[in-house]
């Protein structure tokens, strides 16, 4: 018996439409990155990008727990010296909650090309808004 090869002809894929009201951040970051990757279909390769494509509405409305909007610190670094800059989560949910799940997503897919191929399918909004609906997309319920 052989085992199936996934190859980027035979690979079709899909608009799902995800809305982050009232889920927490992680939970729905993984379960996205997992439909990026194509984890939810049984041609699943885990070289290839087999993945779907994912639109994330109302980020601005996703929920944490504890003392993360406090605690928790992005850093980036301007490349001269002295140059880390930091932000909470409370001030990145202020000014780019878009932002927030990107970060989220990217973290938990492959590092390299193939992860790069995968987070551009990748689209978030942090209103109920979206400029995909020529490609209709479908609702996608996520378990909590």
């Amino acid at each position: 018996m052989k085992s199936y090869m996934a190859n980027p002809a035979a690979i079709e894929r899909k608009w799902y439409v995800v809305d982050a009201a009232d889920y927490t951040l992680g939970r729905l970051a993984s379960q996205v990155a997992a439909i990026l990757r194509g984890k939810n279909k049984p041609t699943f390769t885990p070289f290839l990008d087999c993945g779907d494509n994912v639109i994330v509405v109302n980020a601005a409305k996703l929920r944490v727990t504890g003392r993360k909007l406090e605690q928790k610190i992005y850093y980036h670094h301007s490349e001269y010296v002295g140059g880390m800059k930091e932000t909470t989560l409370r001030q990145m949910k202020a000014k780019k909650p878009e932002r927030v799940v990107e970060l989220a997503v990217k973290g938990m897919l492959p590092k390299g090309p193939l992860g790069k191929q995968m987070y551009r399918k990748l689209h978030v909004y942090a209103g109920p808004d979206h400029e995909q609906a020529a490609q209709k997309p479908e609702a996608l319920k996520l378990s909590v």
